[in-house]
């Protein structure tokens, strides 16, 4: 039996020396080095999306690789690619790494400098181990097998510019095309998710920030569930308790979700710390927020710029949507995308918040009016991310989904498009000089 082996090593002499010693393993398939946690998560993911049978049997993740830690790292393939067996290279031996290698759901140890008898015997067994998980997924069909949910971020350029509200709708979209949803507050000091949904809750993120082991049954106990379908994890009541989530923290709680939910969306409000990078780093989609005014523009060059000089995301791997647009404002979408360097969503949000106030003010934001030209913008937009279901009555065409009647989501009627445009081409109401807070 042949196998697989892709090592994640980020130092370049130190890959060469791991591919040497496992070219010369009998029926080893060593892949080309990648050379950081997010490479080799795409890579993974990549291939789980093709088949489970195309992921490598035994991952290789050297304890220097950035910038997610190594431990980390490995804690999260444990949980998004569960059939995968994990073995860590480090230079300590210690009884301590150890244990907390195999907490984190590593398969073997295998010491620095490598030798070929070690590394032999660690991946055989890890792949051994990873043989017996795939026999066991192919009779279950009620195991989680593939590369867990879909994990949107929205994050405001700066404050008030709607990105609570972008959030909640999104999550909304998504669960009425049939998908499960979390949808988490992340804006840890002054996250206000809880009251646009009319929401009294005693858990938050903080009663998962000290547990080392998400299970389930503790899941489950922080979450809130909402009359509409969706599950959510709110910002403590207590703004500055939100220092007790660190980014660690963040990344277990975010992987736990992945695994139990279709979708997670995730608002991190307008001001960045570790918890929300963290978030955002592991996002499939990064949404930004921004208005068409040059304070807010400039605030989304400056996140955009902040989140390379981190490696956290580039900037072409950003969608940017435009909130409270009008025709005639004099700074348009495609200078949005030249100056942040960001893709632009087509489907941009008027200006219209006489739309919004009333939900917004009775904590009711869940019972927009359907006909409501903002709303009917974010579940397009929910549309063109992609996080909304095929139905039989709707197909997606370029990323969006295309309605062919009103019945194509639950519990609303006409949602997923551009707002319509009135008789004088204008696409405006007579509320266009308001937005989305």
């Amino acid at each position: 039996m042949t196998t697989r082996i892709l090592p994640a090593v980020g130092d370049i002499d130190a890959a060469r020396s791991v591919t040497t010693l496992l070219s010369q393993l009998p029926d080893a398939e060593p892949a080309t080095p990648v050379g950081d946690s997010t490479q080799l998560i795409d890579t993974l993911a990549r291939l789980a999306g093709e088949a489970l049978d195309e992921l490598p049997e035994v991952v290789l993740v050297h304890e220097r690789i950035g910038p997610v830690p190594a431990l980390e790292l490995i804690r999260e393939v444990s949980l998004r690619f569960p059939s995968v067996g994990v073995v860590l290279i480090t230079a300590d031996a210690s009884p301590n790494l150890f244990a907390n290698a195999m907490d984190s759901g590593a398969r073997g140890l295998v010491t620095l400098p490598l030798s070929y008898e070690e590394l032999a015997n660690r991946v055989q067994a890890a792949a051994q181990w990873s043989a017996g998980v795939r026999r066991h997924l192919v009779s279950g069909n009620d195991v989680f097998t593939g590369p867990g949910g879909t994990v949107v971020t929205v994050t405001g350029a700066k404050g008030g510019v709607g990105a609570t509200v972008t959030a909640i709708q999104l999550a909304l979209a998504a669960q009425a095309s049939g998908n499960t949803v979390a949808l988490v507050d992340m804006d840890l000091q002054t996250g206000d998710i809880a009251s646009f949904l009319d929401v009294q809750f005693r858990r938050s993120l903080v009663d998962l920030a000290l547990i080392t082991d998400i299970s389930p049954r503790v899941l489950s106990d922080a979450v809130f569930s909402h009359s509409t379908g969706l599950a959510l994890l709110l910002a403590p009541g207590e703004g500055e308790r939100g220092e007790e989530v660190s980014d660690r923290s963040a990344r277990q709680i975010v992987s736990a979700l992945r695994t139990r939910y279709e979708i997670v969306v995730i608002d991190c409000g307008g001001q960045m710390n570790g918890a929300n990078a963290a978030a955002v780093e592991m996002a499939d989609v990064a949404v930004l927020v921004t208005t068409p005014d040059v304070v807010a523009v400039r605030g989304a060059k400056r996140v955009v710029r902040m989140w390379e000089r981190l490696q956290i995301r580039k900037a072409e791997e950003t969608v940017t949507l435009v909130n409270r647009f009008t025709r005639n404002t004099e700074i348009q979408p495609p200078l949005i995308q030249k100056i942040t360097g960001t893709r632009v969503a087509s489907a941009a949000v008027p200006a219209n918040f006489k739309e919004l106030q009333a939900s917004i003010d009775s904590g009711r934001l869940h019972e927009l009016d359907a006909k409501s030209t903002v709303k009917q913008a974010l579940w397009g937009l929910a549309g063109e991310l992609g996080i909304v279901k095929e139905s039989a009555t709707g197909k997606k065409s370029g990323g969006a989904l295309v309605r062919r009647n009103s019945g194509a989501f639950k519990n609303d009627r006409g949602s997923i498009g551009r707002p319509r445009r009135r008789r004088d081409g204008s696409g405006r109401g007579p509320g266009d000089s308001e937005g989305t807070r």
